[in-house]
């Protein structure tokens, strides 16, 4: 493994750091671009003179020039003021202007062509990921894979001006950050954020006091519960409303079976003989969506279910779109709580490193804290410890493992997977949501 030393600050190292990257990795002609659709010709990648493609990799929100998006080239040319297409959004935008960027400064380009790493301004419809490329060309290249946010906080600010500046600055850091997600509470009028940990979180609100002049405060980060079946269910629903008038009439039967962790969700229409019209399907299926995202059980989000539509019926005047999604969402909700729900919590794989003489206090930790001591191991004196502990027992763990190892001890940890959450704490999750309101009725 080639070790370089350096330092960004006045460019020490930096130009060794720029020839191992010459000698050691490889050129963009002796790998493969991956590309979900369409394909980039044979000998193109490189190439000024193959078809324009371009992958997002960044978006940053400068103050004096506004959405700068960082594109890295793979083919072809673009010119400043040229057309391109998205074909990630299926959106044409125009690039108003090409910079290179410098630590501190832009440079204006004419154009920019394959290898290139640069910063245009002008496209407003553009997420971290996305192809650009022309629309006559098509190609949809690999995008990141970005973890799920396993930490939320709520933000609430004190007036209606600040309101304001806080829904702009979130806008803009979701823009620039993927792993971080906005979203609101509807149920408690507040807005929710959520990261992948407690500093994540941490320098995001420092930066909206900061850079954007919001007094905002923060309410105790809350852990991204799941909720899952874990047997099958089956049940229906009519939904039926006269208010004078035309009326709403929507009856779905739905078998809700459990799937495997990780598989997400599901939905199979098993309709036959038009007993349900083909339009009122995505309905049912909008539905069903709707209330996977506010679960019976406990008020979290539904996950690895596969939902059969088997049965229902219609009114030739009174069913509508929004009559089959509430019949779908009661249906749901009835029939979910049929198949004995479990709560999922997010599991973390922690490595705790700490000197000999504190083993025995770092492994008592993790223990008291619902974890489990997978592996030790010893390097230049110190112990290391992996191991997989609940997310909702980490916080806080940095000052007490300092605390118990004179300073002395670290720990770095990261997402592994959702795990069930045991019985006992289950139910006081669901009745600390109860006393608050947050599991829908029905």
């Amino acid at each position: 493994v080639p070790v370089l030393g350096g330092s960004a600050f006045k460019n020490k190292g930096i130009q060794d750091l720029l020839d191992a990257i010459v000698d050691f990795l490889p050129s963009p002609q002796e790998i493969c671009i991956q590309a979900v659709e369409g394909d980039l010709p044979q000998g193109m990648v490189g190439s000024d003179e193959g078809p324009f493609a371009a992958l997002v990799f960044k978006i940053i929100s400068d103050r004096h020039i506004g959405k700068l998006t960082l594109l890295r080239i793979y083919s072809g040319r673009v010119a400043s003021g040229a057309f391109v297409w998205n074909s990630t959004r299926r959106v044409e935008q125009r690039i108003a202007r090409i910079v290179r960027m410098y630590a501190n400064r832009h440079e204006a380009l004419e154009d920019a062509g394959a290898g290139d790493i640069v910063g245009v301004v002008g496209l407003t419809d553009v997420q971290t990921g996305d192809t650009l490329c022309m629309r006559d060309k098509p190609i949809v290249l690999e995008s990141m894979e970005f973890p799920t946010p396993v930490v939320s906080i709520s933000l609430k600010t004190e007036g209606r001006a600040d309101s304001d500046k806080l829904s702009a600055a979130l806008k803009r850091l979701s823009d620039e950050d993927p792993t971080f997600v906005v979203g609101y509470d509807n149920e408690t009028a507040e807005t929710v954020v959520s990261g992948m940990g407690e500093l994540h979180l941490e320098v995001l609100v420092e930066r909206i006091r900061r850079e954007y002049g919001v007094n905002v405060q923060t309410g105790r980060p809350e852990v991204a519960y799941r909720e899952t079946s874990t047997v099958y269910g089956e049940g229906e629903y009519k939904h039926v409303k006269q208010t004078g008038g035309r009326g709403q009439y929507g009856h779905v039967c739905i078998k809700i079976e459990p799937l495997g962790a990780g598989e997400g969700f599901e939905f199979v229409n098993e309709i036959k003989s038009g007993r349900i019209p083909a339009e009122y399907i995505t309905s049912v299926e909008k539905g069903i969506v709707k209330a996977m995202r506010v679960g019976p059980y406990a008020g979290y989000p539904v996950v690895d279910v596969r939902v059969r539509l088997i049965d229902g019926s219609y009114h030739d005047v009174d069913s509508s779109d929004i009559a089959f999604q509430e019949a779908a969402l009661m249906a749901f909700r009835r029939v979910f709580l049929k198949t004995q729900p479990d709560l999922l919590e997010p599991v973390m794989s922690v490595e705790v490193v700490v000197p000999e003489e504190f083993l025995g206090a770092a492994s008592g930790s993790i223990c008291q804290r619902r974890g489990r001591i997978e592996q030790m191991e010893q390097s230049a004196g110190a112990r290391i410890l992996k191991c997989v502990v609940p997310l909702s027992e980490m916080f806080g763990y940095a000052g007490a493992i300092r605390t118990l190892t004179q300073g002395r001890g670290s720990f770095t940890m990261h997402f592994e997977q959702y795990e069930a959450v045991p019985y006992e704490i289950e139910q006081q999750i669901i009745e600390k949501r109860q006393k608050e309101k947050r599991i829908p009725g029905g």
